[in-house]
Formats: structure tokens, C-alpha cells, sequence
């Protein structure tokens, strides 16, 4: 077997006429070198025994990086190509190419892989190590995988500079470009850290980067969680209580009532990096996104590809999954209604149930519990049914949605999705009081204690209070950004304007967080329906619900007074003054309403501005962009184009969240259409419009849910905690025991 100890470094061997001899002699006598070595020994090593493998595409620079990198350690550096192919073979890459043609190749430089062995080194990779997958597992056993990950077209203009035309794999009819693009599912099924590699990125900034990569993968104590109701030194917390991504994704909500928040602020994406996803499809652009978000000891990044490639693969009836499309001017539409169950909330709730069911331990059952004011309850429901059959015996779902506050269709889809781990219940109340219910059971440590000690059964939140609901978000709105940009509709840098329809506070705080990692958004914009204390509170800094009553509109999903995610935001502009946000909140609790400081306020404006939308200037828009355009906007859609109508300053392009289908709401919708004959039946009101067919068309997922029998048959309970509680007892014992 091939040897490389964890001794003196191997960097100047590998670049001058020693390297044959003294790997030689590790092959014959490997315990004779390393006392030869022994008094050099370093044990600052980053990775400690580990070797750091860098992998990527040929031309990616790992040979130039590994050595600046080894030369950092001071630690070996050993690259496969030079220091042990041609060792072993005693002839060079080319020519063994050229000898035993493509296959054979992969076979034998695999077999050398299986020969090799190392310890605390910087090894590079050929580019088509990855291609073997038993010389990469036995790699993977001593070593952290480094993807360096250069865009194909970088590539393939580095390759041209260096005259390279072929590379391994490569046969006639194929071009450079396809096998490059083929080779990339084999270097994502093994790396363990991403480096993004832009095209004008000096070799030592890289190396740098892979150095930060490999340290944050040692250390996921940096990474830690707090309520936005402690400070900094955690006073409302215990100070030696860390909570990780997992935890706050079982846990939902803090346990002083606060909303968990990361402790070191989210990660940034330099300008390089995010233009290196120009070119990407979304589930490229989510993977890159989500990794830096969530930390590998939480999530490797094989189990997270795995589960985003089943959240937005056959679920989503757009290939582009958010598509960006133009409307009018400098108006373009983000579409997040391409999912299972028409709505924006399919981004967050087709993957959240997997991570979830990874993150939860598998000794105890759960149950979630989601309030929705319209389109979350589909979503949590159809995504937790989606879950394997093992995790749906341990992981059952209950959603709580007014009775009389959601449209006809949308109770229908939420009744429809029920399956044997997810179930609805209509409240006799409205949305704050489903929501306010939730939090109150969830900080009831009594109650929770009792579920845990009787059933075995811990509860869980799915609403965007949950931590792991944003991070989709953030998502599509960088997308959209860089799909504008791979339009040729603006250059990377410029900036944009959003305007999203907003309740619950929690997507455009994604676009909020979205501009902190990097993308240019200039002005997020607040659009209210009739209920419109948000708007409110965003120009004068005054959140008063005092002799406020809940309005029911055309566009329920934003019927909401009291937006959670909102605490989010003012915990992130008081510098996380956990105790100003507490105050805030007490006050609210107590009086109905607070006020913010005039510094906040101002903060709080540098990036928001709001506005707000009647019922009729709803239906207008819709009727007005349809008979201009031949697009039908939903309800939630219209209140957007209208604030985004009077508070644009069309200096530069503003992308409108089309945040759910129009299908949801099909009598508004042909009242706005001015269509006479609205026939009661939610399916005969989706086959009056498909008859004139509309751009987009008529989603398929309500069509099909709909047509499912007994889609009446939910429980109803009243607006009472006591009551609640009981449905939520009688769950647990039908379905855990």
C-alpha cells in the first residue's frame, strides 16, 4: 500500500527532482520515512489527522491552492497526478491515457487510489477521481472533500488558455462542455464542503477560502441559535444552553416566547460568488444558498441535496420551479405557485417535513401544529403526507385554520390533503387566534410536559415562527435577482426593488434577509390589504391594535394583525437587544400596542416602505392587467401590482411575489373578470375559468384535489384553548397509541 504520514511536509517535495525518490521510498519503507521525518512533525494541522482533498474539474487550480494551502499548515501536499500516478506507472497521465484509452483509465488510476494512503496532508484530486467510487469512499475515510466549484464556462476558457481540448471520459461526438457538465454529478455525490471559485479569484484568495470552508466544518459551535428576546449575552437564556439548527427545528419557538434567530447573523456571498450562480438552475442555486445557511454537522451536504432534490423535483410543474416573468414596464412577476398546492409556501413546506424528520431523534413521536390563514395548512399537509411511511408512523401533523376566514377552494384543498398523519380543524375564531393559541400551548411547559410524560409525543411548530421555514425563502428571491441578471435585464450589481403582499411578516423578511447575504434589493415594499396595521406601523413606527378588528378580504392568506415574523426584524435593527424586543412585546401583550424609538424607525425605513390596497382596487387590477396582458393575477398578486403602482420610482426594475395561484380564488376572480354566472361548486368555478383560457392556466394540483370525495368531512371546534387542547390529546391517542 501507498503511504503518506502526517510528518514533515511534502510541498517541496512535490514541486522538485526528489518527489520520485522519496515517495518511492514511503512506498517500500513507509515507517523508515516517517522516523525520518518525526523531528518535523506539526500538530497545528488544521484537520488534524484528516487529510484536506481538494476536488474539482480540471483547470479548477486544485494543484496551485493545495500548495498554498499545505504551505499555510505547513503540512503535506500531494498531488495524484503528478506525485503518485506517474509514480506508480512511471509514465506520464497523457500518455497512460493515450495507452489504455478512457475506461481502463478510470479503472486503473481508481486501483491507485485503493493502493494510497495519507494522514494529515493537502492531497489534490485529478478531475476524474470522483468518477471511481470505491477509490473516493476509501479517500472519504481519512479526509474532509473540498469541491472547488467553477463555473463550466470558467472552465472551459481556463482549459482553452492551457490548450487542452480532452480530457478524461471524453469520446467523439462529445464535447468539452457535456463532459464537463457530466463530470458534476460525481463531484457532488462526494464533497463534504463547497468552495465557490469565480472567474477572476486569485489562487490565494481561494486557498484562504478553503482554509475559512474546512474551519467552519470543524466548528459547528459558531454556529449557534438565540431567542430574539435574549441579548447577546443570553440573559433570558441560559448562557451555557447552545441550541443548533437542529434544535430549533424541533423546537419551533424559544422557551421565553421568543422566536430563535442565528446568533452570528447569516453568512455572506461576495459579489463573485453570487455571479457564479448566474448560470445555475434552482436547485443549484438552493443548494449553494442552503448550505452555507445550515451547518453540515445538522445537515451534511449529500443529505441536503438529496432532500432538495426531492422538495422541488416532480412536485413542482415548472422546470425553473420560480420563474421570473415580465409584465408591464419595469414590472416583472415572481411565480411561487409552480408547487403541489398553488401557493409561495410550497418552497419551505415541500422540504421542511424531511428536514424535520432528519433532525428530530427517532426515539420520541411528534406532533406538529400549524395556524394557517389560508394557504399553510395545504402545504403542511400535503408536504408531512409526503414523508416515508416510517417517519409518517412518528410525525403527525395537525393544522388549525378559521373556520369562516379562508376561501371556499382553499378549505377544500386543506380538507382534501388530509391523510392518515395529517389532519385539519376548522376554529370558530380567526387567524390571530389560532396563532396566538399555538404559542400560548407551546410555552405552556405544563401541558407540554404532560403530552411528553403520557404519550411520548413532543410537539413541533411548521409556521414561519419555525426557523427552517425562512431559509427557502431567502431562496427564490436571490433567484429571482440573478435570474433578471441571466435575462440580460440588468448587469449583476444594479439594483432591484420587491414588493411583496405581506401578513405574517415571514417572506419578505426572507427578502430582507436575502439583501443582508448580498443581492442588490434596494427597497423591499410592505403591500397590505384592508388590514393594514403593517403599513401603518411601517411609516410611523406606532403597532397599535387597539379597536382594531380583523377585516375579512379577498386576499385572506394577509389577513393578519399580529405578524410574527415582524419580532424578527426588530430584534435584528436593535442591534439584538433581546430586552428592547421584550419590552416591545409585553407591551403589545398588555396594552395593544407599542411604538418604536425614532432611530428605529429610521433604521427600519433605510429598507422598507409600505402601502395598501382596498377591496376594490384588488379586483380592478386584476381585471385591468388581464384585459392589457391576458395574465390573471391572484388577490394577494393584485394588492402587490397596486402598491407596487403607487410607491415605485421606475429607476430601476421591481419584482412582484406572485405568491399564490388564482385558482385558490376563483369567485374574486371572476367577479374581477366581471363573469356573471359564478356557480357555487369550487370545481365548476375552476372549469368556468379554464374555459377561457388563461395565462397561466388552471393549476392541476386543485383540480385534482377537488375532485377527490369528501372534501367536507373536518372537525370544527370552538375558540377555546381547552377545546383545542383536547382535539390535540385526541389525536395523539388515535394516531401514536
Amino acid at each position: 500500500m501507498f503511504h503518506v504520514v502526517q510528518y514533515r511536509p511534502l510541498r517541496q517535495i512535490a514541486q522538485n527532482s526528489l518527489s520520485r525518490m522519496c515517495l518511492k521510498l514511503m512506498l517500500s519503507r513507509p515507517v523508515a520515512f516517517a522516523q525520518i521525518w518525526k523531528s518535523w512533525f506539526s500538530s497545528h494541522s488544521l484537520a488534524g489527522n484528516k487529510n484536506i482533498i481538494l476536488m474539482g474539474p480540471p483547470g479548477a487550480g486544485k494543484t496551485t491552492i493545495g500548495r498554498i494551502v499545505g504551505q499555510k499548515l505547513d503540512c503535506p501536499v500531494i498531488d495524484i497526478d503528478n506525485d503518485v500516478l506517474e509514480t506508480i506507472w512511471n509514465m506520464s497521465v497523457s500518455e497512460k491515457l493515450q495507452d489504455v484509452g478512457n475506461e481502463q483509465f478510470l479503472e486503473e488510476e481508481g486501483k491507485a487510489l485503493l493502493q494510497f494512503s495519507a494522514s494529515g496532508s493537502v492531497i489534490s484530486l485529478t478531475g476524474s477521481n470522483p468518477m471511481h467510487a470505491a477509490g473516493m469512499q476509501h479517500m472519504k475515510k481519512n479526509g474532509i472533500v473540498v469541491y472547488l466549484d467553477v463555473p463550466t464556462a470558467v472552465i472551459m476558457s481556463r482549459l482553452k488558455s492551457m490548450k487542452v481540448d480532452r480530457i478524461v471520459g471524453q469520446s467523439p461526438g462529445i464535447s468539452l462542455k457535456d463532459i464537463l457538465q457530466f463530470r458534476k454529478q460525481f463531484y457532488k455525490r462526494w464533497y463534504d464542503i463547497r468552495v465557490l471559485c469565480g472567474g477572476d479569484i486569485a489562487p490565494e484568495v481561494v486557498a484562504e477560502k478553503v482554509l475559512d470552508a474546512v474551519k467552519r466544518y470543524q466548528n459547528s459551535e459558531l454556529e449557534t441559535f438565540i431567542s430574539t428576546r435574549s441579548s447577546r449575552s443570553g440573559s433570558s437564556m441560559e448562557k451555557d444552553s447552545h441550541k443548533y439548527f437542529s434544535d430549533v427545528v424541533t423546537e419551533g419557538l424559544a422557551p421565553d416566547g421568543g422566536l430563535f434567530v442565528p446568533e452570528r447573523g447569516l453568512p455572506k456571498f461576495t459579489a463573485g460568488e453570487w455571479q457564479s450562480l448566474i448560470e445555475a438552475t434552482y436547485i443549484e442555486r438552493a443548494q449553494v444558498i442552503l448550505e452555507r445557511c445550515i451547518h453540515p454537522a445538522d445537515i451534511p451536504a449529500s443529505k441536503l441535496a438529496e432532500i432538495i432534490g426531492t422538495a422541488y423535483g416532480e412536485n413542482f410543474t415548472c422546470s425553473k420551479i420560480a420563474p421570473v416573468r415580465h409584465l408591464v414596464g419595469n414590472q416583472f412577476l415572481l411565480e411561487l405557485f409552480h408547487g403541489p398546492t398553488a401557493s409561495f409556501k410550497d418552497f419551505a413546506l415541500q422540504m421542511v417535513p424531511h428536514i424535520f424528520a432528519y433532525c428530530i431523534p427517532k426515539s420520541c413521536n411528534y406532533l406538529v401544529l400549524v395556524a394557517t390563514s389560508g394557504d399553510t395548512g395545504s402545504a403542511v399537509l400535503d408536504g408531512f403526507s409526503r414523508l416515508h411511511d416510517t417517519d409518517k408512523q412518528r410525525i403527525a401533523v395537525m393544522n388549525f385554520f378559521p373556520e369562516d376566514g379562508v376561501s371556499p377552494i382553499q378549505k377544500s384543498q386543506m380538507i382534501g390533503c388530509q391523510k392518515e398523519n395529517a389532519w385539519s380543524v376548522g376554529v370558530k375564531s380567526d387567524f390571530d387566534f389560532c396563532q396566538t393559541a399555538i404559542k400560548q400551548i407551546f410555552t405552556n411547559s405544563d401541558y407540554t410536559g404532560f403530552l411528553t410524560v403520557e404519550y411520548g409525543t413532543a410537539l413541533a411548530a411548521a409556521n414561519s415562527i419555525n426557523w427552517a421555514r425562512l431559509l427557502p425563502q431567502i431562496v427564490y428571491h436571490a433567484s429571482a435577482y440573478l435570474d433578471l441578471v441571466h435575462q440580460d435585464i440588468i448587469p449583476f450589481g444594479s439594483p432591484v426593488d420587491v414588493c411583496i403582499p405581506t401578513g405574517n411578516f415571514g417572506n419578505i423578511l426572507a427578502a430582507l434577509y436575502a439583501k443582508m447575504m448580498g443581492i442588490p434589493i434596494r427597497k423591499c415594499i410592505c403591500a397590505s390589504n384592508e388590514n393594514n396595521v403593517l403599513t401603518d406601523f411601517i411609516r410611523t413606527g406606532v403597532y397599535d391594535l387597539r379597536g382594531r378588528k380583523l377585516i375579512p378580504t379577498f386576499s385572506p392568506a394577509v389577513d393578519i394583525l399580529k405578524s410574527s415574523n415582524l419580532e424578527r426584524c426588530l430584534h435584528l435593527i436593535a442591534n439584538e437587544d433581546g430586552q428592547l424586543v421584550t419590552q416591545l412585546y409585553n407591551q403589545l401583550e398588555n396594552q395593544g400596542h407599542f411604538q418604536l424609538r425614532k432611530d428605529l424607525l429610521e433604521k427600519l425605513q433605510q429598507d422598507l416602505v409600505a402601502g395598501w390596497c382596498s377591496e376594490e382596487d384588488c379586483l380592478a387590477a386584476i381585471h385591468s392587467v388581464y384585459s392589457t396582458t391576458g395574465y390573471i393575477l391572484d388577490t394577494h398578486t393584485a394588492v402587490a401590482k397596486v402598491v407596487a403602482d403607487r410607491l415605485q420610482d421606475r429607476t430601476c426594475p421591481i419584482i412582484i411575489s406572485s405568491t399564490a395561484h388564482y385558482s385558490k380564488f376563483a369567485p374574486a376572480i371572476l367577479r374581477a373578470l366581471r363573469i356573471a354566472e359564478i356557480k357555487q361548486n369550487p370545481l365548476s368555478q375552476l372549469h368556468l375559468l379554464s374555459s377561457y383560457s388563461p395565462l397561466p392556466p388552471v393549476h392541476w394540483g386543485l383540480l385534482e384535489t377537488l375532485k377527490k370525495k369528501g372534501n367536507d368531512d373536518h372537525q370544527v371546534c370552538a375558540a377555546d384553548m381547552t377545546m383545542l387542547m383536547s382535539h390535540i390529546e385526541t389525536l395523539i391517542q388515535n394516531h401514536f397509541m
